[in-house]
């Protein structure tokens, strides 16, 4: 399993993302010992139709672990993507509002030398 950090800008908090990486022997899963020098456990050295379903089990734990960690990922990014968005609205904000005072200070302006 291969860990990443990731830094959160908006937390400033490090964030570990897990990844699960699998890697096989050659031949067919559930056929004996792998060629890493390994047995693979007495169920799996014996072979047959009970490795196979250990083999099928082992598998479908991954899936399911590689499904939690991309269903975790997306929920980080869509947290993301809605606190950039605000950020986005609160800068639009703050650029109408400065936009209205530098109006208001040609507007004052224009007065002040009209009544001088």
């Amino acid at each position: 399993m291969a860990a990443r950090l990731i830094v959160s800008p908006r937390l400033r908090t490090p964030r570990f993302l897990c990844l699960v990486v699998r890697a096989m022997s050659g031949g067919q899963l559930g056929d004996g010992a792998g060629k890493g020098g390994g047995g693979g456990g007495s169920i799996r050295t014996a072979g047959g139709s009970f490795a196979q379903m250990e083999v099928a089990k082992e598998e479908q734990y991954f899936r399911n672990l590689q499904k939690l960690q991309f269903d975790k990922l997306k929920e980080m990014l869509e947290d993301e993507v809605s606190h950039h968005e605000l950020l986005i609205n609160q800068h639009l904000m703050a650029i109408d509002h400065h936009k209205k005072k530098i109006d208001l200070l040609h507007k004052k302006s224009k007065d002040r030398i009209l009544s001088a």
